[in-house]
């Protein structure tokens, strides 16, 4: 049985393979590109509105229900609250693959600083305190491109047959929304396990620019929480402490060493400190102190030498100060995201024919972590790819002047909606009719 299954299985890569070498995605991409120009003065509308309106992890619901809205419209069948505020819409027509599209929802408790007319003022309850709100990761462009490319897959249902399954996921900025929809039972909810799976992410290339990459292309996560424990006293009079304060400070540089004399050097690895919280006044040495970071990698060795090397350090930051045990937490996050390479090939086809030179090959993973790996550990075949957000002058006047421009999570990150929703339209689409098409 073994032979013939996978005589089946190369059968379908080659006739897969076929289809996507022979597609005439030039004439595609203009035929996308007639509906979008209808199409597009509505796409940024709703964009807008989600921008000026995020909304925290797994508290999506205004969000949910406009998506809600318009995959109905279009003729979907929706399923609202899965894995809580997550929306599910399912497309059928005909035989022929299973192809999940998915979108995150979720925005960032920060403050956006972008200037922009429809810039975010929103706040929302995090962490038992009050924060502003932003979409300052990209998920509003995401969404729309991922409404475009319904409008465009349910103009052009003449060119395909299959089923679409465009999943609207909750909470993809705490690592928690795919895994919360894989325990509320999604795969039963669209009748089995997708065959294929896409994704994209906005960045801060060139808009109009769409970036691939087979194999590794995120990093791994963990989360860095221990709290350091002292004995409180006056200021004035620190030998009468044990300061927790000294501690963290120590922990904060010395744990850079695994990073700079453990790990390889060629290998990628980061521990980044982000906070540190500690007592109540200049004059008063507190009794403890909280150190919360992240630990990127992108290979588990690497993680496992880097994780040992980080309790390491804590243990004896504490050892030297003579202290009481720290209460050291590291919660696993994302997972790689890790490409298909026969998706990627068969896709990288398609983009480079319809994109030519704006369709550029990456060499390297990038340094973010991502949910999505949750749908490829679960055994979807996955292509997740990158699209630019920024003028290409800003990027020209940035490189020439040696500046970085605005990242992902910065509060100046604020994507051109045009060309780069349209783009992500038009490299969606293209990818799900490298798969479906007839």
């Amino acid at each position: 049985m073994k032979p013939l299954f996978a005589a089946a299985a190369l059968a379908l890569v080659l006739a897969t393979s076929a289809h996507a070498a022979s597609m005439n995605a030039p004439a595609t991409l203009k035929v996308i590109d007639a509906q979008l120009d209808r199409d597009y003065p509505a796409l940024e509308a709703v964009y807008k509105t989600i921008h000026a309106h995020p909304e925290l992890a797994f508290q999506e619901v205004q969000t949910a229900k406009i998506l809600a809205t318009e995959m109905r419209a279009l003729g979907f069948t929706v399923t609202e609250g899965v894995g809580k505020t997550g929306v599910v819409a399912v497309l059928k027509n005909g035989d022929g693959p299973k192809v999940l599209i998915r979108t995150e929802m979720d925005a960032l408790p920060m403050e956006e600083k972008s200037g922009l007319p429809y810039a975010s003022r929103a706040t929302a309850t995090w962490r038992d305190g009050q924060t502003f709100v932003a979409h300052s990761c990209g998920h509003d462009i995401h969404m729309a491109a991922w409404l475009g490319t319904a409008r465009q897959l349910v103009a052009m249902k003449s060119k395909w047959k299959g089923t679409l399954v465009f999943v609207a996921q909750p909470a993809e900025e705490v690592i928690g929304g795919a895994k919360a929809m894989l325990a509320d039972g999604l795969w039963d909810k669209i009748g089995g396990k997708p065959d294929y799976g896409f994704a994209l992410h906005v960045g801060n290339g060139v808009a109009g620019e769409v970036y691939y990459k087979a194999g590794v292309i995120s990093s791994t996560s963990d989360g860095l929480d221990i709290t350091f424990n002292g004995r409180g006293g006056h200021g004035s009079m620190p030998s009468t402490t044990i300061d927790p304060v000294m501690m963290a400070a120590r922990f904060t540089v010395d744990v850079q060493s695994v990073i700079s004399r453990e790990k390889d050097p060629s290998a990628f690895g980061v521990v980044t400190v982000g906070s540190i919280q500690a007592g109540s006044a200049g004059n008063i040495i507190p009794d403890n102190a909280r150190v919360r970071g992240t630990v990127r990698t992108q290979d588990d060795a690497v993680r496992e030498k880097i994780l040992d090397g980080v309790k390491r350090t804590a243990k004896a930051v504490v050892d030297m100060a003579g202290a009481p045990p720290a209460d050291v937490k590291l919660n696993p996050g994302g997972k790689m995201v890790v490409n298909d390479q026969a998706l990627t090939d068969r896709t990288a086809a398609v983009f480079k024919a319809a994109f030519g030179a704006r369709a550029v090959a990456q060499t390297k993973p990038g340094s973010a972590s991502e949910d999505y790996s949750e749908f490829v550990i679960a055994g979807v075949p996955s292509l997740y790819f990158g699209i630019g957000g920024f003028d290409k002058a800003m990027v020209q006047k940035a490189e020439a002047e040696g500046k970085p421009l605005p990242s992902n999570h910065s509060p100046f990150f604020a994507p051109t909606p045009e060309p780069t929703i349209r783009t992500g339209v038009e490299a969606m689409t293209l990818a799900v009719l490298s798969v479906t098409g007839k």
